[in-house]
Protein backbone atom coordinates (compact mmCIF):
# COMPACT_ATOMS: atom_id res chain seq x y z
CA UNK A 1 0.00 0.00 0.00
CA UNK A 2 2.65 2.48 0.88
CA UNK A 3 4.54 1.81 -2.24
CA UNK A 4 1.47 3.42 -4.65
CA UNK A 5 0.97 6.77 -2.23
CA UNK A 6 1.94 9.48 -4.35
CA UNK A 7 2.34 11.81 -1.65
CA UNK A 8 6.64 11.28 -0.86
CA UNK A 9 5.93 12.91 2.31
CA UNK A 10 3.46 10.34 3.29
CA UNK A 11 5.44 7.41 1.81
CA UNK A 12 8.36 8.93 4.20
CA UNK A 13 6.25 8.49 7.21
CA UNK A 14 4.79 5.36 6.08
CA UNK A 15 7.90 3.43 5.56
CA UNK A 16 9.45 4.77 8.94
CA UNK A 17 6.33 3.60 10.57
CA UNK A 18 6.66 0.20 9.26
CA UNK A 19 10.55 0.03 10.03
CA UNK A 20 9.40 0.39 13.60
CA UNK A 21 10.96 4.43 13.74
CA UNK A 22 9.63 7.10 16.08
CA UNK A 23 7.53 9.89 14.15
CA UNK A 24 8.33 13.32 15.34
CA UNK A 25 5.71 15.96 16.10
CA UNK A 26 6.03 17.69 12.28
CA UNK A 27 5.32 14.17 10.88
CA UNK A 28 2.36 13.23 12.99
CA UNK A 29 0.95 16.64 12.64
CA UNK A 30 1.28 15.98 8.31
CA UNK A 31 -0.66 12.45 9.61
CA UNK A 32 -3.54 14.32 10.95
CA UNK A 33 -3.31 16.77 7.71
CA UNK A 34 -2.77 14.87 4.94
CA UNK A 35 -3.33 11.19 5.24
CA UNK A 36 -6.55 9.17 4.02
CA UNK A 37 -8.13 7.24 6.85
CA UNK A 38 -7.33 4.01 4.68
CA UNK A 39 -3.45 4.70 4.98
CA UNK A 40 -3.68 5.54 8.38
CA UNK A 41 -5.83 2.41 9.12
CA UNK A 42 -3.35 0.33 7.67
CA UNK A 43 -0.52 2.11 9.22
CA UNK A 44 -1.82 1.96 13.04
CA UNK A 45 -2.89 -1.61 12.45
CA UNK A 46 0.38 -2.32 11.73
CA UNK A 47 1.66 -1.18 14.75
CA UNK A 48 -1.12 -2.74 17.08
CA UNK A 49 -1.04 -5.67 15.40
CA UNK A 50 2.96 -5.91 16.63
CA UNK A 51 2.36 -4.66 19.69
CA UNK A 52 -1.40 -6.86 20.74
CA UNK A 53 -0.83 -9.36 17.87
CA UNK A 54 -4.14 -9.98 17.19
CA UNK A 55 -6.46 -9.66 20.62
CA UNK A 56 -8.55 -6.88 21.53
CA UNK A 57 -9.38 -6.39 25.20
CA UNK A 58 -12.29 -5.85 27.50
CA UNK A 59 -13.09 -5.76 31.71
CA UNK A 60 -15.99 -6.72 33.76
CA UNK A 61 -16.44 -3.82 36.04
CA UNK A 62 -18.44 -0.79 37.32
CA UNK A 63 -17.54 2.92 36.83
CA UNK A 64 -18.94 4.95 39.83
CA UNK A 65 -19.80 8.59 40.12
CA UNK A 66 -20.25 9.08 43.88
CA UNK A 67 -21.56 13.12 43.16
CA UNK A 68 -22.45 15.31 40.25
CA UNK A 69 -21.12 18.17 42.87
CA UNK A 70 -17.98 20.29 41.12
CA UNK A 71 -16.31 23.14 42.41
CA UNK A 72 -14.99 23.54 39.06
CA UNK A 73 -17.77 24.12 36.23
CA UNK A 74 -15.59 23.35 33.23
CA UNK A 75 -17.23 24.47 30.25
CA UNK A 76 -17.07 21.75 28.37
CA UNK A 77 -18.95 19.57 31.01
CA UNK A 78 -22.65 19.06 30.75
CA UNK A 79 -22.18 16.30 34.34
CA UNK A 80 -21.03 18.99 36.90
CA UNK A 81 -22.82 20.81 39.03
CA UNK A 82 -23.68 23.46 42.43
CA UNK A 83 -24.62 22.18 45.40
CA UNK A 84 -28.02 23.96 45.43
CA UNK A 85 -29.00 22.63 41.48
CA UNK A 86 -31.71 20.45 41.96
CA UNK A 87 -30.34 18.03 39.81
CA UNK A 88 -27.34 18.03 42.30
CA UNK A 89 -26.95 14.63 43.96
CA UNK A 90 -24.31 12.41 46.22
CA UNK A 91 -24.51 8.74 46.87
CA UNK A 92 -24.18 7.35 50.45
CA UNK A 93 -21.76 4.80 51.72
CA UNK A 94 -24.25 2.22 51.49
CA UNK A 95 -25.52 2.66 47.45
CA UNK A 96 -21.65 2.58 46.97
CA UNK A 97 -21.03 -0.20 48.39
CA UNK A 98 -24.19 -1.93 46.87
CA UNK A 99 -22.95 -1.20 43.65
CA UNK A 100 -19.34 -2.60 43.98
CA UNK A 101 -21.15 -5.90 45.51
CA UNK A 102 -23.65 -6.28 42.37
CA UNK A 103 -20.44 -5.91 40.48
CA UNK A 104 -18.29 -8.33 42.71
CA UNK A 105 -21.11 -11.13 42.04
CA UNK A 106 -21.30 -10.58 38.45
CA UNK A 107 -17.66 -11.40 38.08
CA UNK A 108 -16.53 -8.24 38.25
CA UNK A 109 -13.00 -7.31 38.41
CA UNK A 110 -12.33 -3.78 38.79
CA UNK A 111 -14.10 -0.80 40.21
CA UNK A 112 -13.63 2.36 38.51
CA UNK A 113 -14.40 6.02 40.45
CA UNK A 114 -14.78 9.16 38.83
CA UNK A 115 -16.90 12.07 39.44
CA UNK A 116 -17.58 15.71 40.78
CA UNK A 117 -15.02 17.51 43.28
CA UNK A 118 -17.81 18.85 45.84
CA UNK A 119 -16.45 21.67 48.04
CA UNK A 120 -17.91 19.81 51.01
CA UNK A 121 -15.77 16.85 50.69
CA UNK A 122 -12.78 16.44 53.38
CA UNK A 123 -9.49 14.62 52.40
CA UNK A 124 -10.31 12.22 54.58
CA UNK A 125 -13.46 11.24 52.70
CA UNK A 126 -11.32 10.60 49.59
CA UNK A 127 -9.12 8.19 51.29
CA UNK A 128 -11.55 6.36 54.01
CA UNK A 129 -13.98 5.54 50.84
CA UNK A 130 -11.16 3.51 48.85
CA UNK A 131 -10.19 2.00 52.34
CA UNK A 132 -13.97 0.58 53.25
CA UNK A 133 -14.42 -0.76 49.87
CA UNK A 134 -11.13 -2.59 49.66
CA UNK A 135 -11.79 -3.80 53.33
CA UNK A 136 -15.28 -4.98 52.47
CA UNK A 137 -14.26 -6.56 49.13
CA UNK A 138 -10.26 -7.02 48.77
CA UNK A 139 -10.73 -9.06 45.10
CA UNK A 140 -11.79 -5.87 44.01
CA UNK A 141 -8.65 -3.36 42.14
CA UNK A 142 -9.59 -0.05 42.90
CA UNK A 143 -8.88 2.97 40.10
CA UNK A 144 -10.16 5.73 41.51
CA UNK A 145 -9.26 9.66 41.40
CA UNK A 146 -7.75 11.44 39.13
CA UNK A 147 -4.68 13.70 38.96
CA UNK A 148 -7.64 16.77 39.40
CA UNK A 149 -8.45 15.01 42.56
CA UNK A 150 -5.41 14.03 43.97
CA UNK A 151 -4.67 18.12 43.41
CA UNK A 152 -7.20 19.06 44.97
CA UNK A 153 -6.26 17.22 47.67
CA UNK A 154 -3.02 18.21 47.71
CA UNK A 155 -4.84 21.49 48.04
CA UNK A 156 -7.29 21.09 51.03
CA UNK A 157 -4.68 19.06 52.94
CA UNK A 158 -1.62 20.38 52.72
CA UNK A 159 -0.01 17.63 51.68
CA UNK A 160 2.59 16.40 48.77
CA UNK A 161 1.16 14.07 45.66
CA UNK A 162 3.57 11.64 46.81
CA UNK A 163 1.98 11.44 50.31
CA UNK A 164 -1.75 11.58 49.26
CA UNK A 165 -0.55 8.63 46.83
CA UNK A 166 1.43 6.94 49.15
CA UNK A 167 -1.54 6.50 51.37
CA UNK A 168 -3.75 5.94 49.11
CA UNK A 169 -2.10 3.30 47.58
CA UNK A 170 -1.89 2.19 51.83
CA UNK A 171 -5.26 1.93 51.56
CA UNK A 172 -6.05 0.11 48.57
CA UNK A 173 -5.71 1.92 45.27
CA UNK A 174 -4.80 0.16 42.65
CA UNK A 175 -4.13 2.61 39.73
CA UNK A 176 -5.37 5.64 38.58
CA UNK A 177 -7.49 6.65 35.87
CA UNK A 178 -6.42 9.16 33.63
CA UNK A 179 -9.31 11.58 33.35
CA UNK A 180 -8.78 15.57 33.55
CA UNK A 181 -6.06 15.46 30.84
CA UNK A 182 -8.27 16.81 28.25
CA UNK A 183 -5.86 19.27 26.18
CA UNK A 184 -2.50 20.12 27.63
CA UNK A 185 -2.77 23.46 25.62
CA UNK A 186 -2.67 26.74 28.03
CA UNK A 187 -4.44 28.19 25.16
CA UNK A 188 -7.32 25.77 25.11
CA UNK A 189 -7.15 24.73 28.62
CA UNK A 190 -8.05 28.14 29.51
CA UNK A 191 -11.59 27.80 27.24
CA UNK A 192 -12.94 24.46 28.41
CA UNK A 193 -11.24 24.25 32.14
CA UNK A 194 -9.80 27.49 33.33
CA UNK A 195 -9.64 26.01 37.22
CA UNK A 196 -8.89 23.02 36.67
CA UNK A 197 -4.99 22.01 37.43
CA UNK A 198 -2.84 22.54 34.58
CA UNK A 199 -0.88 20.13 31.99
CA UNK A 200 2.26 20.44 34.57
CA UNK A 201 0.42 19.71 37.89
CA UNK A 202 -1.35 16.81 35.91
CA UNK A 203 1.47 15.05 34.61
CA UNK A 204 3.60 15.87 37.91
CA UNK A 205 0.63 13.74 39.33
CA UNK A 206 0.99 10.84 36.99
CA UNK A 207 5.25 11.22 37.14
CA UNK A 208 4.74 11.02 40.67
CA UNK A 209 2.49 7.78 40.51
CA UNK A 210 4.64 5.95 38.42
CA UNK A 211 7.35 6.35 40.57
CA UNK A 212 5.59 4.70 43.45
CA UNK A 213 4.50 1.86 41.59
CA UNK A 214 0.91 2.90 40.84
CA UNK A 215 0.45 2.17 36.81
CA UNK A 216 -2.03 5.36 35.38
CA UNK A 217 -4.02 5.66 32.53
CA UNK A 218 -4.01 8.93 29.98
CA UNK A 219 -6.81 10.91 28.21
CA UNK A 220 -7.36 13.35 25.93
CA UNK A 221 -10.84 15.21 24.79
CA UNK A 222 -10.72 16.08 21.55
CA UNK A 223 -13.18 17.71 18.96
CA UNK A 224 -14.14 21.35 20.33
CA UNK A 225 -11.79 23.64 20.43
CA UNK A 226 -8.32 22.88 20.13
CA UNK A 227 -6.40 22.39 16.79
CA UNK A 228 -4.56 19.37 15.52
CA UNK A 229 -1.61 21.12 16.79
CA UNK A 230 -3.04 20.78 20.21
CA UNK A 231 -3.52 17.15 19.81
CA UNK A 232 -0.15 16.16 18.41
CA UNK A 233 1.67 18.46 21.72
CA UNK A 234 -0.75 16.44 24.06
CA UNK A 235 0.47 13.48 22.76
CA UNK A 236 4.30 14.48 22.54
CA UNK A 237 3.85 15.64 26.33
CA UNK A 238 2.42 12.09 27.05
CA UNK A 239 4.90 10.30 24.76
CA UNK A 240 8.29 12.04 26.48
CA UNK A 241 7.32 11.26 30.06
CA UNK A 242 6.24 7.78 29.07
CA UNK A 243 9.80 7.56 27.80
CA UNK A 244 11.11 8.63 31.29
CA UNK A 245 8.48 6.41 32.94
CA UNK A 246 6.85 3.27 31.61
CA UNK A 247 4.24 3.88 33.89
CA UNK A 248 1.16 4.52 31.50
CA UNK A 249 -0.97 1.73 30.33
CA UNK A 250 -3.47 3.19 27.80
CA UNK A 251 -4.03 6.16 26.59
CA UNK A 252 -7.81 7.22 26.07
CA UNK A 253 -8.95 10.16 23.16
CA UNK A 254 -12.59 11.04 23.95
CA UNK A 255 -15.00 12.74 21.74
CA UNK A 256 -16.52 15.39 23.17
CA UNK A 257 -20.22 15.70 23.49
CA UNK A 258 -21.71 19.46 23.23
CA UNK A 259 -24.91 19.22 24.64
CA UNK A 260 -25.96 21.00 27.87
CA UNK A 261 -22.27 22.56 28.12
CA UNK A 262 -21.64 26.12 28.26
CA UNK A 263 -19.29 25.73 25.02
CA UNK A 264 -21.49 23.88 23.06
CA UNK A 265 -20.26 23.12 19.58
CA UNK A 266 -20.84 20.09 17.63
CA UNK A 267 -20.04 16.98 17.52
CA UNK A 268 -16.96 15.76 15.67
CA UNK A 269 -17.26 13.54 12.88
CA UNK A 270 -16.84 9.48 13.25
CA UNK A 271 -13.68 10.10 10.39
CA UNK A 272 -12.33 12.08 12.85
CA UNK A 273 -13.05 9.73 15.74
CA UNK A 274 -11.32 7.04 13.83
CA UNK A 275 -8.33 9.46 12.67
CA UNK A 276 -7.46 10.47 15.86
CA UNK A 277 -7.39 6.39 17.10
CA UNK A 278 -5.24 5.69 14.43
CA UNK A 279 -2.39 8.66 15.14
CA UNK A 280 -2.50 8.03 18.54
CA UNK A 281 -1.59 4.33 18.08
CA UNK A 282 1.07 5.51 15.34
CA UNK A 283 2.52 7.92 17.67
CA UNK A 284 2.48 6.63 20.95
CA UNK A 285 4.86 4.58 20.34
CA UNK A 286 5.63 3.29 23.69
CA UNK A 287 1.92 2.96 25.03
CA UNK A 288 0.98 -0.38 25.56
CA UNK A 289 -2.71 0.01 24.41
CA UNK A 290 -5.16 2.74 23.12
CA UNK A 291 -8.26 2.14 24.22
CA UNK A 292 -11.60 3.01 22.15
CA UNK A 293 -14.15 4.20 24.60
CA UNK A 294 -17.34 2.80 23.42
CA UNK A 295 -18.83 5.35 26.14
CA UNK A 296 -18.16 8.48 24.04
CA UNK A 297 -17.88 6.45 20.76
CA UNK A 298 -20.27 4.55 20.62
CA UNK A 299 -20.57 1.01 20.02
CA UNK A 300 -20.27 0.98 16.03
CA UNK A 301 -17.27 2.81 15.75
CA UNK A 302 -15.90 1.32 18.58
CA UNK A 303 -15.64 -1.62 16.97
CA UNK A 304 -14.75 -0.16 13.62
CA UNK A 305 -11.63 1.31 15.43
CA UNK A 306 -10.48 -2.08 16.67
CA UNK A 307 -9.18 -2.03 12.99
CA UNK A 308 -7.99 1.47 13.27
CA UNK A 309 -5.27 1.07 16.13
CA UNK A 310 -7.28 0.16 19.19
CA UNK A 311 -6.98 -3.28 21.29
CA UNK A 312 -9.74 -2.25 24.42
CA UNK A 313 -13.00 -1.38 24.07
CA UNK A 314 -13.07 -1.29 28.27
CA UNK A 315 -15.61 -3.12 30.09
CA UNK A 316 -19.21 -3.47 30.54
CA UNK A 317 -18.99 -0.15 33.12
CA UNK A 318 -22.86 -0.36 34.89
CA UNK A 319 -23.73 3.17 35.12
CA UNK A 320 -21.76 5.59 33.92
CA UNK A 321 -22.88 9.45 34.12
CA UNK A 322 -20.86 11.87 32.68
CA UNK A 323 -20.72 11.70 28.93
CA UNK A 324 -24.41 10.41 29.10
CA UNK A 325 -24.74 13.81 31.04
CA UNK A 326 -23.40 15.36 27.56
CA UNK A 327 -25.58 13.50 24.90
CA UNK A 328 -24.12 10.72 24.18
CA UNK A 329 -26.75 8.18 22.94
CA UNK A 330 -24.72 4.60 24.00
CA UNK A 331 -26.13 2.08 26.23
CA UNK A 332 -25.43 2.82 30.26
CA UNK A 333 -23.54 -0.53 30.38
CA UNK A 334 -23.02 -3.92 27.73
CA UNK A 335 -23.01 -7.21 29.14
CA UNK A 336 -19.93 -9.60 29.12
CA UNK A 337 -21.28 -11.59 26.28
CA UNK A 338 -22.35 -8.27 24.14
CA UNK A 339 -18.48 -6.85 24.61
CA UNK A 340 -17.42 -10.42 23.16
CA UNK A 341 -19.75 -10.36 20.35
CA UNK A 342 -18.86 -6.41 19.15
CA UNK A 343 -15.06 -7.75 19.04
CA UNK A 344 -15.10 -10.84 17.55
CA UNK A 345 -17.54 -8.54 15.34
CA UNK A 346 -14.22 -7.07 14.89
CA UNK A 347 -12.66 -9.95 13.74
CA UNK A 348 -10.48 -9.82 16.75
CA UNK A 349 -9.75 -12.45 19.71
CA UNK A 350 -11.55 -11.27 22.94
CA UNK A 351 -9.79 -11.29 26.21
CA UNK A 352 -11.41 -10.92 29.02
CA UNK A 353 -8.42 -8.87 31.23
CA UNK A 354 -7.96 -7.36 34.87
CA UNK A 355 -7.09 -3.71 36.03
CA UNK A 356 -3.35 -4.19 34.66
CA UNK A 357 -3.47 -5.84 31.34
CA UNK A 358 -3.47 -9.63 32.61
CA UNK A 359 -5.03 -11.86 30.65
CA UNK A 360 -8.11 -13.33 32.41
CA UNK A 361 -9.97 -15.17 29.61
CA UNK A 362 -9.31 -15.76 26.00
CA UNK A 363 -12.19 -16.01 24.03
CA UNK A 364 -10.77 -17.67 20.69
Amino acid sequence: MIAHVKDKNLRRIGEKVLEGKRISPEEGLYLFERASLPFLGYLAEYVNRKKNSNFAFFIVNRQINPTNVCIYQCNFCAFGVTKSDPRAYEMTLEEILKKVEDTYLQGGREVHIVGGIPPHWKYEDYINLVRIIKERFPQMHIKAWTAIEIHHMSKISGKSYRDILLELKEAGLSALPGGGGEIFSPRVRNIIAPYKANAEQYLEVHRTAHELGIPTNATMLYGHVETYEDRIDHMERLRRLQDETGGFQVFIPLAYWPEGTRLGGKRTSSVDDLKTIAVSRIYLDNFPHIKAYWVTLGEKIAQIALNFGADDLDGTIGEEKIVHSAGTKSAYQHSKEKLIELIRGAGKIPVERDTFYNPVAIFS
